[in-house]
């Protein structure tokens, strides 16, 4: 039984502890598996673009807990939701905000419930931390044997949160970064199918705050220590990175900045 948690909460303060306290309370034989908690504060897509990263690689119906809440105590809905994903089907526990769109996408099919009985939650909630008091809980009956449908009535109008568009013109791609790592790698919305559609990947040209990188490259030891290169990540992104370096920084790149990719 396997809860795995991801949230924008840092590690200064208790509130990860907290929660890990109410889920082992209700599901003592949990394993309680902390993902980030390091999420820009307040950064929906951040997290958003997080979870399809790791959520497949854990066991089916390992539990999925996910807090990045800048509308908590308002009118937001509270969600679970049964994903049958690659490797099987998921739990995610969290609000619903747009967080878990992305991955969804990528679900063969999603099954969601508001959250709305009280008897699975703490006998008393705190409007400013519905981690602790619902969705830790929440995540704990999940795990412990509670059915999805349990928990509240079906909800089929999910909030989407939608990547930024993609533009496609002749022989070319057009994307923005979505996203920068730890290490100041840069991911953009261009996926390797869309890298596919325009031909021979050797003849490729990548171009980022004016400056042509080649083709995409395989793997980082592909160019020079301290030579910028783009490559698809793991998450099967186009990414652009420097050897060794943070791209971010060395290039001036933000969550924004334009990326082209042209035919040969």
């Amino acid at each position: 039984m396997v809860i795995t948690l991801l949230s924008d909460f840092g590690l200064r303060d208790a509130y990860v502890g907290a929660m890990k306290g109410v889920a082992l309370g209700i599901c003592p034989q949990a394993t309680l598996v902390d993902i980030c908690h390091s999420v820009p504060p307040q950064d929906v897509l951040a997290a958003a673009l997080l979870l399809p990263t790791y959520v497949p690689c854990y066991p089916p119906a390992s539990v999925h807990v996910a807090v990045v809440d800048p509308g908590v105590g308002s009118e937001r809905r509270g969600l679970a939701i049964a994903a049958s994903l690659d490797g099987g089907q998921q739990y995610l526990v969290g609000p619903d905000n747009g967080l878990f769109w992305p991955l969804l996408t990528r679900a063969a099919a999603f099954h969601a419930v508001e959250l709305a009985e009280p008897r699975f939650w703490r006998p008393q909630v705190a409007p400013t931390f519905h981690g602790r008091d619902i969705f830790a809980p929440v995540a704990a009956h999940l795990a412990g044997g509670v059915s999805l449908a349990a928990l509240g009535p079906p909800v089929t109008d999910l909030v989407r949160l939608e990547l930024p568009r993609l533009q496609r013109e002749p022989g070319a791609l057009v994307g923005v970064i979505v996203a920068i790592d730890h290490f100041g790698n840069c991911a953009s919305n261009i996926g390797a199918d869309e890298l596919a559609e325009l031909g021979d990947p050797a003849a490729l040209r990548v171009i980022v705050a004016g400056r042509e990188l080649g083709p995409p490259r395989r793997t980082f030891a592909d160019v020079a220590v301290g030579a910028p290169l783009a490559l698809c990540n793991s998450a099967g992104w186009l990414e652009v990175a420097v050897r060794d370096g943070d791209a971010a920084r060395e290039l001036g790149l933000r969550r924004g900045s334009a990326i082209r990719v042209l035919a040969g």
